[in-house]
């Protein structure tokens, strides 16, 4: 037997940061996201967010290769959120994203990070966030290319 843990904190925001994630809509696009990702014989574990981004924690299947789960997230739910006109407008996820790595002893951490996403953006945009993250893991911020 193979013991896989692939637990991933994934980030990413609305195109242009636009801020179209209204609350009245935010629980059945949670809901539908983690639909999707239990499809792909995933668990959620945690999801949430602002207006214009999304944070997601989850184990992803082995089998399941990480950007092609992501990208199914993004154009699924996407799809759900303008075929049932959740907002005004037409929805789309930015290009890029975040995904890193979770060890079981960080869970919690990450959790209480997802689940405080209103208090913290009160003190943080979500531009500095996201290079934080990006710094923190060892990347060199490229703004040409990091908002697309």
């Amino acid at each position: 037997m193979s013991y896989i843990h692939h637990c991933y904190h994934i980030i990413f925001s609305t195109k242009n940061r636009e801020p179209m994630i209204h609350k009245s809509f935010q629980p059945d696009l949670y809901s539908y996201i983690g639909g999707i990702i239990r499809d792909k014989k995933g668990a959620l574990i945690k999801i949430g967010g602002i207006e214009d981004h999304i944070h997601i924690l989850a184990k992803l299947h082995q089998s399941q290769a990480v950007a092609d789960t992501i990208r199914d997230i993004k154009s699924g739910s996407s799809r759900w959120v303008n075929e049932h006109h959740k907002c005004n407008g037409h929805f789309t996820w930015q290009k890029k994203y975040g995904s890193f790595t979770v060890s079981q002893s960080g869970i919690p951490e990450v959790v209480k990070y997802i689940h405080n996403q209103e208090a913290h953006h009160r003190i943080e945009s979500f531009q500095d966030e996201f290079r934080g993250f990006i710094k923190r893991h060892g990347f060199e911020v490229d703004e040409k290319y990091m908002w697309e």
